[in-house]
């Protein structure tokens, strides 16, 4: 890490204090003959008996130390005794280093500072891992000492990234004069999907504040107020099933804009991730960002959130099997289903338990099975529904899905959303089997014309696509009354890597209209006025068109720093199950704090 460099413009003098002169990573062969005066913690302590080697480490980088008796013996009797994690500062001269003991793996390892002065500020106990060397350590462990974590190189790195990416972000948006206003941390309860945390209130006997899953209400009305446009670095919590990109705690780049339409939000937001990448990586993305319909997504990759860093589309051959012996084809198509395919070039790569994973792979995602069939020598069908395909139906599927031999072909048939989707399950994990994703580079992609509702699990009840706020396409808003599964809305995530980052939409910004959503997600009228009656309200004097956007800062980050946790961006996370190992929390508290709050706590039994 060169700091002269960095893009921040960080030069030595900004580090200079009265107890150092230097920072460990920037010291190169340019310093040879300098003296400097270092401080940090010791990574590692090497005895050779003449001579004693310690790596000195800080958030910079790590440089090597030299003890030599014959140098000075006050600093080479401390360093006798000094371990890994003290904190020492020490005094010496850089020396180039003999060409045969170079270091190439250090940024300072043409050189080594011979140690003249040293003083040990506090010492350790033996760390409970190698703060460097954390391969074999379980995550629980390093959650719990997450303060020896987060001295090492990887984690600084990360957190500095996810650093570099706000401060981006803040400049991009101040520049297209937006205002950083933030929202209440302590609101009110509003169901949008998860579950909400409750805070009790003292002064308030039985009533509850809740933290926000995310400040969507006050932005718009803050859009309602004048401010045209306005962002903020915003802390959410969603007390929800933990994954390895979701938190209970998360943090949003929040945004929202007056007097717009679609495409005004996607190219603002197209010209912050090219800022963002520009800046913060010194790469450049190609603009603008490519966008896709919902429809045209779940068709082609299964899914709302396609990986478009490798092809293996999937492709639609109902037309083939309209008149099919296969029963369960022709039960599928007669219930106005459909049946969707893969082809995977290589079936060798494929042993018979691994198609039967496969099988169970569908199933497990909610298929009732998944076909599949090998084409061999001569294009021989080889499947246990092989004998009920016609030569017909054999022609068509060669020539429309261009078979050849050693392919391999999947099939799936049932409803669209779950034929779609449990192909793009298959597709993303042969995607990882076959090592066909290109993880050296990014692949943003718009997806847009999202259908305003979905139907929930039951299958009976409308539920929002997005949120309740969205406003309706007016091509298709006709239908809200007829049949309003066909509206479709003025929403669009951005997707990086197979990841949703971000997603927003053009928001309701008539009071009728927004009554009739509450009235078509049955939401009765006592329980809007209780849980949104204040922004009704706000929604009778004047309300601009609005819309806006929510980017998951803490999984932009893990997908650039090429991360596979969104623990590894966040410095003090939840485990799985909800908990800080650090400071083992959720806890219980005193029966007098209870008090305070009105609460009593009913033990479960235990059966």
């Amino acid at each position: 890490m060169s700091l002269k460099n960095n893009k921040n413009n960080i030069v030595c003098s900004d580090y200079q204090t009265i107890m150092r002169t230097n920072l460990c990573g920037e010291i190169n062969k340019s310093f040879a003959g300098k003296e400097v005066t270092l401080c940090g913690w010791v990574s590692s302590r090497r005895d050779h008996g003449k001579l004693i080697f310690i790596d000195l480490r800080d958030f910079s980088g790590v440089i090597q130390l030299v003890f030599d008796p014959n140098f000075d013996i006050q600093p080479y009797n401390t360093a006798k005794d000094i371990r890994s994690e003290y904190v020492i500062s020490v005094k010496g001269e850089v020396k180039k280093r003999t060409e045969y003991t170079i270091n190439p793996e250090l940024a300072t390892g043409e050189v080594e500072i011979v140690t003249s002065k040293i003083k040990i500020f506090n010492k350790s106990k033996t760390p409970p891992f190698t703060i460097e060397k954390k391969e074999n350590i379980d995550e629980i462990t390093r959650l719990r000492y997450r303060y020896l974590d987060l001295r090492s190189q990887d984690m600084q790195k990360n957190l500095r990234l996810k650093h570099d990416v706000i401060v981006s972000t803040r400049q991009y948006l101040n520049s297209k004069g937006f205002v950083e206003i933030e929202t209440p941390i302590l609101a009110k309860s509003t169901p949008e999907g998860a579950r909400d945390f409750l805070v009790p209130s003292r002064l308030n006997t039985g009533k509850f504040y809740a933290l926000p899953q995310s400040p969507q209400l006050f932005k718009q009305i803050l859009m309602f107020s004048g401010f045209d446009r306005c962002y903020q670095i915003a802390r959410c919590f969603r007390d929800e099933d933990l994954r390895s990109d979701r938190q209970p705690e998360f943090t949003q780049i929040d945004l929202e804009m007056s007097f717009i339409g679609i495409d005004d939000v996607i190219n603002l937001t197209d010209g912050l991730i090219y800022s963002i990448f520009k800046e913060v990586l010194n790469e450049e993305i190609k603009l603008p960002i490519e966008k896709i319909s919902w429809k045209e997504s779940m068709e082609k990759y299964g899914t709302d959130k396609p990986d478009m860093r490798f092809e293996l589309l999937i492709r639609d051959i109902s037309n083939i099997f309209k008149n099919s012996k296969v029963k369960i084809f022709k039960n599928v198509l007669d219930n106005k289903g459909i049946i969707k395919s893969l082809v995977v070039d290589d079936f060798s790569k494929f042993t018979r338990k691994e198609l039967d994973n496969l099988v169970d792979l569908a199933k497990k995602n909610g298929a009732g099975g998944l076909a599949w069939i090998k084409i061999e020598k001569d294009m021989n069908f080889q499947s246990p529904i092989a004998k009920f395909i016609t030569e017909s139906e054999k022609r068509d599927l060669i020539e429309n899905l261009n078979l050849k031999e050693k392919n391999l072909l999947l099939i799936v048939a049932d409803e669209f959303i779950k034929a779609c989707s449990v192909l793009g399950v298959i597709r993303n994990y042969l995607g990882n089997k076959l090592k066909l994703i290109k993880r050296d580079e990014h692949k943003f992609i718009w997806v847009c014309d999202f259908p305003l509702f979905m139907l929930d699990d039951t299958g009976k009840r409308l539920s929002p696509s997005h949120h309740p706020f969205t406003k309706p396409d007016e091509k298709t808003s006709k239908f809200l009354d007829s049949d309003p599964l066909k509206v479709m809305s003025m929403a669009y995530d951005i997707v990086l890597d197979g990841k949703e980052i971000g997603g927003g939409s053009i928001r309701i910004d008539d009071i009728n209209l927004q009554r009739k959503i509450f009235k078509l997600l049955k939401v009765g009228t006592e329980k809007i006025e209780e849980n949104f009656g204040f922004f009704l309200r706000s929604l009778d004097y004047g309300v601009p068109p609005h819309g806006g956007i929510a980017i998951g800062l803490d999984r932009l980050v893990m997908l650039i720093g090429g991360l596979d946790s969104i623990r590894e961006v966040i410095a003090f996370p939840k485990t799985q199950s909800a908990s800080c190992m650090l400071t083992n929390s959720p806890s219980k508290v005193s029966g007098e704090q209870l008090k305070e709050v009105h609460i009593d706590v009913i033990e479960e039994k235990k059966e």
